[in-house]
């Protein structure tokens, strides 16, 4: 165990206490009335597990592969900004716990400490995610960057065409640092499919999308060669009042008929979600708040110990539902049901009845 947190309940709870208002704020808020945010939430409480009997369980399997790369759960580190308000080494805590653990961290490109430093914390397979903010000529320069620095797959995230309100974030005067680039918007609001597939050739490394929220998208992802089709709202981050990710994920999975991996992000706090979208056609989730909070309290050692307790519940789930492997998950093993409590960012812990930990 590489942390004394009992769960990841303890870990929210240490991470308030850590973290100054402001970087809270950033981690657990989200866009406008929050609604995507909570919708994510409740499209996650609104689906029952169906167990199964009398199943020879005593070997649990919880391992997977995502782009070829082995995986001890199916669980990754989602790309996040500003890393280093909740740990000291930012983005290459994350990788080091991923690597510590057996997970995936995809690196963002607006965290510290930065693209190169971040490859050299761990020798270990990690994925780049990068957001378009300079002309063709800077991002091959970028391209050439991320391949030189020996990462192994690409994300490009593709909703944030413009900027979000995030009213939590505004009221604490939350400032990020800005990177040093072009920056300027209009690059990001000016991607298209067509560059999206000069990207994926330029590269040459597998390619996530990450930001897809219909069947139409992941059709078309599907045809422009995408390797791994990433069904995520940005956390409720960006577009406010959309669908949760789960609610979509069926139709994800139909649209790409096998022809790509699917990640899904989007309120995962359990393991029992985590097993909710195997079962609906994801082949990994990725976790965004869970990795915030996991740095603000115990650094790596949090991230790594926040994996772990999401091993032990995915085994508990795995074990109840009889299902002895993880690839043994579909969608017989789940149904819809109604929800039992008000959706909120913290509202998978029983202690935690309104959310917003003072």
């Amino acid at each position: 165990m590489s942390s004394a947190f009992a769960n990841n309940e303890e870990i929210v709870r240490a991470a308030r206490h850590r973290l100054p208002q402001d970087a809270w704020n950033y981690l657990v808020g989200a866009s406008e009335s929050e609604t995507t945010m909570r919708r994510n939430r409740l499209a996650l409480d609104r689906t029952a597990l169906i167990p199964r009997v009398l199943v020879d369980v005593s070997t649990l399997d919880t391992s997977t592969t995502l782009v070829g790369l082995p995986l001890r759960t199916p669980v990754i580190l989602a790309p996040m900004g500003s890393l280093q308000r909740f740990s000291p080494g930012g983005g290459a805590d994350s990788t080091r716990a991923a690597a510590a653990f057996g997970s995936l961290h995809v690196a963002s490109s607006v965290t510290e400490p930065g693209l190169a430093k971040i490859a050299e914390a761990v020798d270990y397979p990690k994925i780049f995610q990068l957001y378009i903010h300079g002309d063709w000529v800077w991002t091959e320069e970028k391209l050439a960057q991320i391949k030189a620095a020996g990462y192994v797959g690409l994300c490009i995230t593709v909703d944030t065409a413009v900027a979000s309100q995030k009213d939590r974030v505004f009221v604490g005067e939350w400032a990020p640092p800005v990177r040093a680039s072009p920056n300027d918007p209009k690059h990001q609001a000016s991607m298209t499919w067509e560059k999206l597939a000069r990207i994926k050739e330029s590269i040459g490394l597998p390619l996530m999308v990450k930001g897809i929220a219909t069947a139409a998208d992941a059709a078309l992802a599907v045809e422009h060669g995408v390797d791994v089709v990433w069904v995520s709202n940005h956390g409720g981050r960006q577009l406010d009042h959309g669908r949760g990710t789960l609610d979509v994920l069926q139709a994800v999975t139909g649209a790409v008929d096998g022809k790509a991996e699917i990640v899904l992000d989007g309120g995962i706090q359990r393991g029992s979600d985590v097993v909710k979208a195997v079962a609906l056609g994801a082949r990994a989730v990725a976790i965004g708040k869970l990795q915030g909070w996991g740095l603000g309290a115990d650094g790596s050692d949090g991230v790594v110990r926040v994996l772990e307790v999401l091993e032990e519940e995915i085994r508990t789930a795995m074990g109840l539902l009889g299902t002895p492997t993880i690839n043994q998950l579909t969608s017989d093993y789940v149904c819809e049901a109604e929800p039992v409590v008000l959706p909120h960012e913290m509202s998978s812990w029983v202690n935690m009845p309104g959310g917003r930990l003072r």
